[in-house]
């Protein structure tokens, strides 16, 4: 039996974005509240009937939460400019050697609309 466990958080951050439209508003430091989501999936663990304890996935959140929240994401090693994607590339990056069982991360901007999804193949 395959499961998935799920676990949100979200951070407090600014940054600038250059772009072919809205440039003005985008060039300067502006700030969203980002919602995340984060997907692990595979097969519990018989004797414990976990796919992976909740204090363990929370704390590995907790620390790239710690990497974001209250940032200048542009001064964030790894993200690159700050789009939706490379929001979900990063936390994946970040997560994936803690969480080997990451099946799926969300980054969204729920005041706007926007979401991006990176899944596993």
């Amino acid at each position: 039996m395959v499961v998935e466990l799920s676990q949100r958080f979200f951070f407090e951050a600014a940054h600038t974005l250059r772009r072919k439209v809205e440039t003005e508003s985008s060039l300067r430091i502006h700030g969203h509240t980002y919602h995340a989501e984060v997907t692990l999936r595979g097969e519990p663990d018989p004797a414990s009937g976990m796919l992976l304890d909740l204090a363990v996935f929370r704390a590995a959140l907790a620390g790239v939460r710690e990497k974001l929240d209250h940032r200048f994401l542009d001064e964030v090693e790894g993200i690159g400019p700050a789009t939706l994607e490379n929001l979900c590339h990063y936390l994946w990056r970040q997560l994936a050697p803690q969480l080997p069982q990451l099946a799926r991360v969300t980054v969204e901007r729920q005041a706007s609309g926007d979401k991006c999804t990176l899944s596993a193949c």
